[in-house]
């Protein structure tokens, strides 16, 4: 893969200037696409942003969810990004093996909660529905509020690995900024 099927836009502007900001100063090749609509790439920074710095889940739940997503979507812009995260947020190389295979939630190196999650991610992710016995896993762990914010997260990564991978954009050489 050369590069992604739009050119990158122009980097200057006041969107531009806002997604510098949330990325401490650089843009990623995601932000370069998203610039050719300055409206979706504003509201893309926001809702990112507020899913990325300002939700009550635990940063490795955060990251368990980007991860899965990423797997689960064939998103290795989204993989590549994230993994240096998800360890610095305290998963283990064992933990990130297992996210790559099927059944992952099964595997007995989860916390219940960890588990409970990555099932609501597989569910959400690849059917949309949720059953109840999944939903009732996650309450077990989770107040209203990490709920709504765990079913944002997984629909808004799918979101991101969707746009990736229609536009064929090509992994980061490393960790994307915020």
């Amino acid at each position: 893969m050369s590069g992604p099927r739009v050119p990158e836009a122009a980097e200057e502007g006041p969107t531009a200037e806002l997604l510098r900001v949330r990325r401490g100063g650089q843009l990623s090749a995601l932000d370069r696409l998203l610039l050719h609509s300055p409206p979706v790439a504003e509201g893309w920074n926001a809702l990112l942003g507020a899913l990325r710095g300002a939700t009550t889940l635990s940063a490795d739940l955060r990251e368990l969810v980007v991860l899965r997503v990423a797997v689960l979507n064939d998103a290795d812009f989204e993989w590549v990004s994230h993994e240096p995260i998800a360890r610095r947020a305290g998963l283990a190389e064992s933990q990130l093996e297992v996210l790559r295979r099927p059944g992952a939630a099964a595997e007995p190196v989860w916390t219940p909660v960890q588990a409970a999650v990555l099932a609501f991610t597989d569910a959400s992710t690849r059917d949309v529905a949720v059953p109840d016995g999944v939903f009732a896993g996650v309450r077990a762990h989770l107040d209203d509020r990490q709920v709504v914010e765990l079913a944002v997260l997984v629909g808004g990564y799918a979101m991101v690995s969707r746009f990736l991978v229609a536009l064929q954009v090509p992994p980061p050489s490393g960790e994307v900024p915020g």
